[in-house]
């Protein structure tokens, strides 16, 4: 079977990709609006770009009547962000702040999510975060007739806690753990290793 793109409708094209190219990782992005109310949501089409300069790729939807969501207003309007590494046992809250709210109001007090602040010149996350990526608002991209907004931030700081890192001189991060993502739009948890790093080749 052969699709030709033009020939599809959008949500067709987003059935098409978002179940073929798997899995999708998921940015849980805290964001502070000018008015310092927190907000929530996660996004699947997120993808890092480069590591030098560090940075990353969220693509940010409009809302249903068209406007600008939440977390594109607001790193828009203050240029930070703190992209949660979700695990499976946040489910339930990351799939429940990925509803719309009025703007200026906030996820964690509708959702009763607990927040913590792991770094002060950052917006506050979920009290259950493990793996933290602080980011600035870098960039946007055109996209002539997109429905959405890829933004690129860039890394700034990391935070992970002490119980994922096996070897932090070199840098080495439990990969036993459950890992949430995302296929079409169901959630998976991954884990299985099938290549040990030490066997794969080298390549980006």
């Amino acid at each position: 079977m052969h699709y030709t793109i033009e020939d599809l409708e959008t949500n067709d094209v987003y059935k098409l990709i978002s179940n073929l190219v798997v899995p999708r990782p998921i940015a849980w992005v805290s964001t502070l609006s000018d008015k310092d109310i927190l907000n929530l949501a996660p996004f699947s089409y997120f993808i890092p770009l480069s590591s030098s300069p560090a940075t990353l790729l969220i693509s940010i939807g409009h809302k249903s009547d068209g406007s600008e969501k939440d977390t594109l207003k607001n790193l828009r309007d203050t240029k930070k962000c703190s992209i949660v590494i979700a695990q499976p046992s946040d489910l339930k809250e990351l799939d429940e702040s990925a509803a719309p709210l009025e703007y200026n109001r906030s996820e964690y007090s509708a959702l009763h999510i607990d927040s913590k602040v792991l770094n002060p010149d950052y917006p506050a996350v979920p009290k259950s975060a493990q793996i933290v990526l602080f980011c600035e608002y870098l960039k946007e991209v055109e996209l002539d007739g997109s429905a959405t907004i890829p933004v690129i931030v860039e890394v700034k700081k990391v935070y992970i806690n002490n119980a994922l890192v096996e070897d932090s001189d070199n840098l080495k991060i439990a990969l036993n753990r459950p890992i949430l993502a995302r296929v079409g739009r169901s959630y998976f948890e991954l884990g299985d290793e099938l290549l040990d790093e030490k066997d794969t080749k080298k390549y980006e």
